[in-house]
């Protein structure tokens, strides 16, 4: 009797050795946990170093380490400012539709056994996940100043828009907050990313000003190379980014991945038509563009879209965004250096209204997964024009009086035009990205 009951206690223990899960009582997916913290090393590899190779490529040689410093330094200073109060703010318990709150402070009460309320995965999982969506989205506005703006008012400025802008936004979105309470279908950060950066963008290439040689010379990518390697890292990243956001490993992180796959492509494919037949030779340039631009187009409508609907979202995407590239600076003539409205804001304004459309239970083989309760495509739409005005208007006013506190704070944005004339590489840090 005493072996037997020797025995059972024996496997019991076992048992629960084996099922930590079970032993706690907490209901924690293996499988989710897994494909979250793969996805957040995806989502940190698009940046470092996907997007730094990408941007760092498409300037002169004399500022290639400084947009790789700017990166670098942004994905560390955003890191601890998650820690302290980004994701109280943008996760935490909601006080209002406008804020989390501070009761997360330094991640106050989130331990080891602590479970998102966002699904089956460790809370810490999911808010690193989180971490890497506001490390990216303020290094993107980083293409719009290069080549002219401070290391000092760089990296304020980041702190700050990234406090004042994309910790709100998340929450109103994502986090439990009034266009999240709305129905509006952003799943992987049309609003809260693209358009929040691009137009940051666009507002801080208009205050900072243009290059001195904008427009009167040819400026060159220096190491296409450079920014090929970095695109296809954007692209394989992009899959933690967009999939990761079902938060599961389940059919929507499936769908999610392949729709997001098949808009890159598309966009691709539809810049190098264009080019081809525009000019008689398509361009590696426009093939990446577009590579960037299906992507940023597909990512609000990645968890709503068929692979066909993808399709029609890449086309949108690669098209639409091509012309603004063109035609932007020639007609509003401000220097976006690397594109990041015509790319990023552009494409995250028509992903995010597109989203409304393909939801739709009746496109047939164009569809997605149908409307929330009591949606139409009437109102569906009026939701979604109503998140990318929101956004953009609150992103553009805040962004504006940031600049004027920054340039205030740090006796002017720019560099001096003689620094600008030898290259931020040495005048901001005293070093060459190359030495031959």
């Amino acid at each position: 009797m005493m072996n037997k009951i020797a025995k059972t206690k024996y496997l019991t223990t076992l048992a629960l050795l084996l099922l930590p899960s079970l032993a706690s009582g907490q209901d924690l997916s293996g499988a989710d946990t897994g494909w979250v913290l793969t996805s957040t090393a995806l989502v940190l590899f698009m940046t470092l170093p996907g997007l730094s190779l990408f941007y760092g490529g498409l300037v002169r040689t004399k500022n290639v380490l400084s947009v790789l410093m700017q990166c670098f330094a942004i994905a560390v200073t955003i890191s601890i400012l998650w820690l302290v109060v980004g994701y109280s703010i943008a996760f935490g318990p909601s006080e209002s539709a406008y804020w989390g709150g501070l009761s997360k402070i330094m991640f106050n009460g989130v331990g080891i056994n602590s479970i998102s309320t966002y699904g089956d995965i460790p809370e810490t999982a999911f808010a690193a996940f989180q971490m890497t969506f506001a490390i990216i989205t303020p290094a993107l506005v980083v293409g719009a100043f290069v080549e002219r703006i401070k290391f000092s008012s760089m990296l304020i400025f980041s702190l700050l828009w990234t406090l004042v802008v994309y910790f709100p936004v998340a929450n109103w979105v994502w986090g439990g907050g009034w266009l999240g309470q709305m129905g509006l279908i952003d799943f992987a950060g049309g609003t809260v990313v693209h358009i929040t950066a691009g137009v940051a963008a666009l507002v801080t290439a208009l205050v900072i000003g243009k290059r001195k040689d904008f427009l009167s010379s040819v400026t060159l990518p220096h190491n296409l190379t450079m920014s090929f390697t970095g695109a296809a890292m954007l692209w394989v990243g992009w899959f933690g980014f967009n999939a990761g956001s079902a938060l599961a490993a389940d059919g929507a992180a499936g769908m999610a991945l392949f729709v997001t796959h098949i808009s890159a492509a598309t966009g691709a494919l539809s810049w190098i038509v264009i080019e081809w037949k525009k000019y008689g030779k398509p361009s590696g340039l426009g093939a990446i563009t577009g590579m960037v631009a299906g992507l940023a187009t597909i990512t609000p409508a990645s968890g709503s879209v068929g692979p066909s609907g993808a399709l029609i979202v890449g086309l949108a995407g690669g098209v639409i965004c091509y012309f603004a590239t063109t035609y932007l600076k020639q007609i509003i003539k401000i220097d976006d250096s690397l594109d990041v409205f015509p790319v990023h804001g552009v494409g995250g304004i028509v992903g995010t209204f597109l989203a409304g459309i393909l939801v739709s239970g009746n496109l047939g083989i164009f569809s997605g997964n149908g409307f929330a309760d009591g949606m139409t495509i009437g109102s569906q739409l009026m939701v979604q024009i109503t998140g990318i005005l929101a956004v953009g208007i609150y992103t553009a006013i805040a962004t504006f009086i940031l600049l004027k506190i920054v340039s205030a704070l740090t006796s002017g944005i720019r560099v001096t035009d003689e620094q600008e004339q030898q290259g931020l590489d040495i005048t901001d840090h005293d070093e060459k990205g190359y030495s031959m």
